[in-house]
Formats: C-alpha cells, structure tokens, sequence
C-alpha cells in the first residue's frame, strides 16, 4: 500500500511538472522566447543543424584510417580434386593423378587499415560539408525569424479580438440603453415608431456581429497557441495591452536603419546556393584527377580435416600484406566534360538567382519601410478621426433625445462610430505587424 501512495504521488508531481513548463500567462517577448524553443519548426530546424554536424563529420571521416575485420570460414562438401601428370609420382606416364590440394575445412580472420591518401572529391565533400552546415544554421535562422513574426501576429490578432469584444459589447449596452429609453418615449406618444426600428435594426446587427467576433476570438486564442507549439485548447492569458504594444512599436529610427542586404538571411541563403554550385563544379572537375590509397592488413588462417579450431593444438598461419593502389581516369566518352559543363551552367543559374535575389530584397527594404510608416501615420489619423467620431455619436445621442435629429441621423452617427473603432484597432494592430515584417526582412531583430 505504501508503495501504491508513492507511485501517486510521483505521478501526481510529474504531472504538475509538465503542467508548470507551459506557461499560464505572457508578454509579447515572453510569447516569443517560448515559441523560438517550442515552435515545432523551430524544433524541426535544430535537428536539422545537428543532423547536418553529423553528416559534416561523416564526409571527415571518409578520409580517416579505416579499419575492417573479416571471417571466413570454408567447409568442402564435396573437396575439388586437381590432377597431376602420373611420372611425377612414379607413375605410368601420359596418365593422371588426381589430388586434393587443400584440407576440408578452413577458417581465415583478417584486420585491414585503409587510407585515402589523395582524392579531389573528397577535398571538396570536406567544404560542401561546411557549407551544407552553414545552409543548415541559416534555415534555422530564417526559421526563427518566420516563428517570431508569426508569434508577433498571432499575438497581436487575440489582442485585436479580445478589445473588439469589450467595445462591441459597450456598444451593445449603450444601444440597450437607449432602445429602452427610445421605447418609453415611444410609448408615451412622444417618439416614432421608426426611431425604436432603427435602433433595433443597429442592436440586431451589432449581436450578430457579436457573435463572429467571439468565434473569431476563439480562433486567434487557437492559433496562437499552435505558433507557440502548445496544444491548442490550452488557456493563456495575455499580459500586454494592444495599445501598450502599439506605442511601444512606434520608432523612426527604424526608418533610417542601415540598408545592407547582406545581413538579409534570405541574402545569405542565396550566397550559400552559389557557394554549393562552386563547390559541384569543383567536384566535376576533381573528376579528371587521380585518386591514391594505401592499406596494410594481417591476419591467420587455419586449416583441418574436422572442426578442432578451437583446440590449443591447433595450428594458425600469419600473413600480412602492403598495398598501394592509383586510380587514373583516362577516357569517359566525355561523359565527365559534360558534367563539368553542367555544373558551370548551374553556378551561373545561382549567381543569377543572387543577384535577383539582392533586387529583390532591396525592393522589399524600401516597401516594408513605406509601409511601416504608413501604419503610423495611419494610426495617428485614425486615432484623430475616433474622436471625432466619438464626438459627433455624444451629439447626436443628445439632439435625438431631445427630439432635434431623427433616428437615421442617430443610426449615421453610431455606424460611423462603430467603423471609427475598428478602423481604429486595425490601424494598431497593423503599426505591430508592419514593424515586424521590417526587422525581419532588414534581419536587425535582438532576441
């Protein structure tokens, strides 16, 4: 029974162990630290790298001492006989003698250590290593910058989600609000009938719209969860505010960073395509060159009519042999020029790619920049044009009631409010996003 107790508890504390690694609540940069360990991307891109550190290692080795052991074992069935001229025996001459040269059974164990002394693919394998480790380490990077911009945008779409409930939902209270009091006047006999349809007109679709904006919420809470790689019913609570982020994202320095492509990874990814297409022409080339190698080997052979192999009287014969041994290609039908050709036309393809690739990145350098300002001031416009908007809905709030405007104006004026906010929010969220698409693509970001 007390071991059954101790097997609970060891469960239980195990379990709030695994509870305790994924986090309750988080900021925006605490969301992205977590994501750039447990993204299954990210994850994915770490085994990546180790797996190209092994295979760096594995092409090293190739040109290492190499050491093989063999066995072999040999039992007649059936010996094969030679036949020998019959004089040599004493025997009639022109006749034969047949003879059986070797016992029936034999066992032969040998060691060999192998060197590869010159081989020009192998040079270049030792550089594609690298490289392939380098392509390797940049995917990782580039990966990283992708999980972390996707963080920042799942991140910033729950906040977006969770302030456009609170506003729907005060919109809905106010228009509650005035409903009832437009229904009272309306029965009192001061009021038309059409200004209570008007506003339950507004109240409907306000609901309905209520209710996509919980589904989206819902959806946003969802998918951030599957950026952070968590499961995606787990409950999170988000720390910072949308407009906290919002003004926190605001820098004009950002606008005159240094515009050096080559700290784009997608930059460094394209150098490390020539630099492979380099490094397969030279392997087509080293093709025409000669390859040199040494061994030595030893080992015993033992020979016997039965199996007494393991018997201490059993007899074993050493050998050992050196050996050297050239390889020089000669003639190939062109095969090996042709090859070589290819490879160069595939070097020029990659140099190509890299120069779009410098045009490209400038174009989205000096795009994302007009963009991010835009957001900014887009921002800063609809944050005047929410006050004004909130201004105009208090006026005709106040005119209706006291009989000056009509409903339609009152319905104008809220409507116009209503899309005032969102706008609003939008313009934040994308002042956030904006910012990050710009250190990623300018690769600037310190995490």
């Amino acid at each position: 029974m007390k071991h059954k107790s101790l097997l609970i508890v060891s469960l239980l504390f195990s379990t709030w162990l695994i509870a305790q690694e994924t986090p309750s609540t988080l900021t925006l940069q605490e969301a992205i630290d977590y994501a750039l360990i447990n993204n299954r991307s990210i994850k994915n891109a770490v085994r990546d790298i180790e797996a190209a550190e092994k295979q760096k290692w594995e092409t090293t080795a190739t040109g290492l001492p190499q050491i093989n052991g063999a066995v072999d074992y040999q039992n007649w069935i059936k010996q094969q006989v030679s036949l020998l001229p019959a004089e040599l025996a004493g025997g009639t001459p022109g006749t034969f003698v047949p003879v059986e040269f070797s016992p029936k059974q034999s066992i032969n164990a040998t060691a060999t250590l192998s060197q590869l002394l010159f081989d020009g693919s192998y040079l270049v394998g030792l550089q594609s290593a690298k490289v392939f480790l380098e392509i390797s380490e940049n995917a990782k990077i580039k990966t990283d910058l992708e999980v972390r911009n996707a963080v920042i945008n799942a991140y910033g779409n729950v906040l977006l989600a969770e302030e456009n409930l609170n506003i729907v939902n005060k919109n809905i209270e106010v228009l509650e609000k005035n409903l009832f009091e437009t229904t009272k006047i309306y029965q009192n006999g001061l009021a038309e009938e059409e200004s209570v349809e008007q506003l339950q007109i507004t109240l409907t679709g306000l609901k309905n719209y209520l209710n996509n904006v919980k589904r989206s919420k819902d959806i946003a809470y969802q998918l951030f969860n599957i950026t952070l790689g968590i499961d995606l019913n787990t409950p999170i609570s988000l720390i910072d505010s949308l407009e906290t982020l919002t003004l926190q994202n605001i820098s004009l320095e950002l606008l005159e960073a240094d515009e050096n492509i080559e700290n784009s990874i997608d930059y460094q990814i394209a150098k490390n395509q020539e630099e492979s297409q380099e490094l397969l022409l030279k392997l087509e080339k080293s093709s025409f060159l000669p390859t040199l190698s040494a061994f030595i080997n030893g080992g015993y052979s033992g020979y016997g009519e039965k199996f007494n192999f393991a018997n201490n009287n059993q007899e074993w014969y050493g050998s050992s042999l050196f050996g050297v041994n050239m390889s020089i290609p000669i003639f190939s039908s062109g095969m090996r020029s042709a090859a070589t050709q290819r490879a160069q036309i595939n070097l020029e393809i990659a140099q190509e790619e890299l120069t779009e690739t410098e045009q490209q990145l400038k174009f989205q350098i000096s795009a994302a920049k007009s963009d991010y300002q835009f957001a900014i001031e887009e921002y800063q416009n609809k944050q005047q044009n929410l006050n004004l908007a909130e201004r105009i809905e208090e006026k005709n709030q106040t005119k209706f009631f006291e009989g000056i405007a009509s409903s339609f104006d009152l319905r104008q004026a809220q409507t116009q409010l209503y899309t005032a906010q969102q706008e609003y929010l939008q313009s934040m969220f994308n002042v956030i996003t904006k910012k990050s698409e710009l250190e990623t693509v300018l690769n600037t970001l310190n995490y």
